[in-house]
């Protein structure tokens, strides 16, 4: 009696398994069928959709909708557009990792093929290509009643493209191209079928350089951090009575300029957060209520300068610049600061061409209030110049050698404003100076330095109003002998008391 009711268990048990993993399979096979019917997404193989959502943000707009047929739906519209732009995003990884994987997702197989031919000869040549579309400026010429063709045209498309011999790079540049595109509606996706290039549209002539830097002469001020919040000016310590009373003070020493820095991250790069982008504009208002210019560094601890990260560094400078280049209290844009520290890390080519688009983009949208780049030196102030109108760099040096360095500038870059953007000395006195350091030696320095700059006429802005008890390791590193002298730059020390230095600056300074 026992064996047969283990025996019929065991019968149960081996037709419920049996039973279970044809379920399965069938469940898996039904899977696979609806994927493959159903139109899901074609780009989450390569997770596309995510990537050029986050990483590829040219600037799009219609410039003509206008149909003698069917009318253009708001939805379809919206799909044509995202799928051209991915057009570009996965062609420009196809060309430059050399694989066309992907392209068979946005274009069809006749230009597929062409695309995959051109991909190969580059492979067997050992040549990559890089590519960045700028900006899109699309009309519509024709849109088919069955809903399944488009034509449009993409004038005066700006672009960046890198050609590169192994990692030897070749050749780079900017071009402005037009196309006449045609797309097809295939599988529920929108492909690209035909590109033809066209003439460009003419150039209106209208300029993109802003105002010359005249202005600057005028300029005496200091770079602006809270005392409790050091690179964190608008974190979560951001307090309008102690912005308030600090620029009062800085008022009252007869200086009247901030220079203040945005956080790339922080502020949430490609798309800024509404809260801090609220916080500077309070900022401002303050400034502005005390009487006092702020020049503003748009970019603060980023340095990746990757050409298929461009779109998202114009977009956080877009809202930033659209945001405050009516704000009656903005001086001008400091690009980045310091970004020749990045040369040996990044490439220099790659940081002077990024640098040289951001400046041209920055002069579209605010044709107005000057641009320059903080240059951690005289050596390499001479960048770039032609493009800026003023040139600022930073001065940590021997006082007696300033006059020197700058002639040599001078040398380089004609009768172009200057603007000494940094300066300083350190009152730290301890064992990782050997007790080298005072609050008398910083005021001397400080001495020295300011006859220097009035002697010329030139503009400053000092290094920096307060100590700090503490400084974040991203500035200087986590090394003591490099924190402990980074902490004691302020004409305030860190009881609030006023350095010898503090008088300095006070008794050079002109409203």
């Amino acid at each position: 009696m026992m064996k047969t009711r283990n025996k019929n268990i065991y019968r149960a048990l081996l037709l419920i398994s049996f039973l279970g993993i044809n379920a399965a399979l069938l469940f898996g096979i039904g899977a696979v069928w609806v994927y493959m019917n159903s139109g899901a997404d074609k780009a989450s193989i390569l997770h596309i959709a995510s990537e050029a959502k986050d990483s590829y943000l040219p600037k799009t707009e219609w410039k003509n909708l206008e149909n003698p047929g069917r009318p253009m739906e708001s939805q379809t519209l919206q799909d044509i557009e995202k799928d051209y732009i991915r057009s570009w995003y996965v062609r420009s990884i196809a060309f430059d990792q050399l694989d066309p994987y992907g392209l068979e997702d946005y274009y069809t197989d006749s230009l597929y093929s062409k695309l995959s031919e051109v991909i190969q000869l580059n492979k067997a040549q050992g040549t990559s290509v890089s590519l960045s579309t700028l900006n899109h400026h699309l009309s519509l010429e024709f849109y088919s009643l069955d809903g399944k063709l488009v034509v449009f045209t993409d004038t005066g498309m700006e672009w960046f493209r890198e050609i590169r011999k192994g990692e030897q790079k070749l050749v780079s540049g900017r071009l402005t191209s037009s196309y006449r595109v045609m797309m097809l509606l295939e599988d529920g996706f929108w492909r690209v079928r035909h590109m033809e290039e066209i003439p460009n549209p003419s150039n209106d002539g209208a300029s993109e350089s802003s105002t010359g830097p005249a202005s600057m002469r005028h300029v005496n001020g200091l770079n602006y951090y809270p005392a409790q919040s050091p690179w964190d000016t608008f974190g979560d310590d951001f307090d309008t009575g102690t912005l308030a009373g600090d620029f009062e003070k800085i008022s009252a020493m007869k200086l009247n300029t901030l220079r203040i820095f945005i956080p790339y991250e922080d502020f949430g790069a490609a798309s800024v957060k509404p809260e801090k982008l609220q916080k500077l504009l309070r900022l401002m208002d303050l400034a502005d209520e005390t009487g006092l210019k702020v020049l503003v560094t748009l970019f603060d601890f980023y340095g990746n300068y990757d050409l298929m990260d461009w779109t998202r560094t114009h977009r956080h400078a877009e809202t930033l610049v659209g945001a405050l280049k009516d704000h009656p209290a903005l001086l001008g844009w400091d690009i980045k600061n310091e970004p020749d520290l990045d040369f040996d890390s990044r490439g220099r080519a790659e940081v002077l061409d990024w640098l040289e688009e951001m400046i041209r983009q920055v002069k579209k949208w605010d044709k107005v209030h000057p641009v320059t780049i903080g240059w951690s030196s005289p050596t390499a102030a001479g960048h770039l110049y032609e493009h800026l109108d003023f040139v600022s760099y930073h001065y940590y040096e021997d006082p007696e050698i300033f006059e020197a360095s700058h002639k040599e500038l001078l040398r380089e870059i004609g009768n172009k404003q200057v603007v000494i953007s940094e300066f300083g000395s350190s009152s730290y006195s301890g064992v990782w100076n050997f007790f080298s350091g005072s609050e008398e030696s910083q005021a001397a320095y400080y001495q020295k330095m300011v006859t220097a700059l009035k002697g010329r006429d030139l503009p400053f802005l000092s290094w920096t109003l307060y100590d700090y008890k503490q400084v974040p390791s991203k500035v200087v590193g986590r090394l003591p002998w490099r924190k402990a002298p980074q902490r004691h730059f302020g004409l305030i020390d860190k009881e609030g008391k006023e350095k010898p230095a503090f008088r300095v600056i006070a008794s050079a300074s002109h409203k």
